[in-house]
């Protein structure tokens, strides 16, 4: 299935961002194909670059934009994250997609076996090396996120060192070359927390394109052990019953499923 670098004339849903924010019309709505092309126009007046590529199996036209100052007249940003939330599963999955693509095509660009330049696949949405021809399909990070219950139905929710504001969320990390997605989870929580836990089980998943996280969702019971924070990893750690959690991830995100039993 090919990606078309600068269709002539699409019908797709079309999408425009920059780094974790889309850009919508003024009101709110989504954009169309014409939108797109103004805004590339904005983007070769101000000497800013951009990607502009569609992927007709998944009827999306998608423009990259490399910086959001002085956005044309008629047009607003809003974060991809809210757009999850607020849209329909049909177009946070185009919106996903695109934010996931744009990315990979951003920092995909040489080959990693023989470092020769990359151009895009005629056929499917890939690149291929000019050199080798090794062909390099977008990646994929699969990751764990769990909420840990007690027997007394508080559950455990942590502050991640990373993020810069006073929230509490699940433990998550990466899934290791090896691991099961299910031994990947008793080693997170033993390893950010020193918890051991039992009864671990699927819960759902979500593509969360930043820039290519997948992430299985878990829940699981604790079974024993003190609590030993992984200080890199987290700041704090603690027991909360479901309806007195403090600041938690909003709408939009597995986690927030996970933590509110949705």
């Amino acid at each position: 299935m090919p990606i078309v670098n600068n269709p002539i004339f699409s019908t797709s849903r079309c999408f425009a961002v920059i780094d974790r924010e889309q850009v919508l019309r003024a009101d709110g709505s989504t954009l169309d194909f014409q939108d797109l092309q103004n805004l590339k126009e904005w983007s070769i007046r101000n000497n800013y670059s951009y990607d502009l590529f569609e992927e007709k199996q998944w009827n999306i036209c998608a423009l990259g934009l490399s910086s959001k100052d002085n956005l044309p007249e008629g047009y607003c940003v809003d974060t991809i994250r809210h757009g999850f939330y607020i849209d329909s599963p049909e177009e946070a999955l185009g919106l996903s997609r695109a934010k996931a693509i744009v990315a990979w095509r951003n920092l995909t660009r040489f080959c990693t076996t023989c470092g020769g330049s990359l151009k895009d696949h005629d056929e499917m949405t890939a690149k291929v090396c000019t050199s080798c021809g090794r062909i390099v399909f977008p990646r994929i990070e699969p990751c764990i996120i769990t909420v840990v219950s007690r027997s007394d139905g508080k559950i455990l929710l942590a502050k991640h060192v990373q993020r810069n504001q006073e929230m509490y969320a699940c433990i998550a990390g990466f899934i290791e070359a090896g691991e099961t997605a299910e031994q990947a989870v008793a080693r997170e929580v033993m390893e950010e927390t020193g918890y051991k836990v039992k009864n671990i089980r699927y819960y759902g998943s979500q593509s969360w394109p930043f820039p290519s996280q997948f992430m299985l969702g878990f829940t699981c019971e604790y079974d024993g052990g003190d609590m030993h924070l992984q200080e890199d990893e987290l700041a704090d750690a603690r027991w909360f019953a479901r309806g007195e959690c403090p600041i938690t991830p909003p709408p939009g995100s597995i986690a927030y499923r996970l933590i509110n039993n949705v």
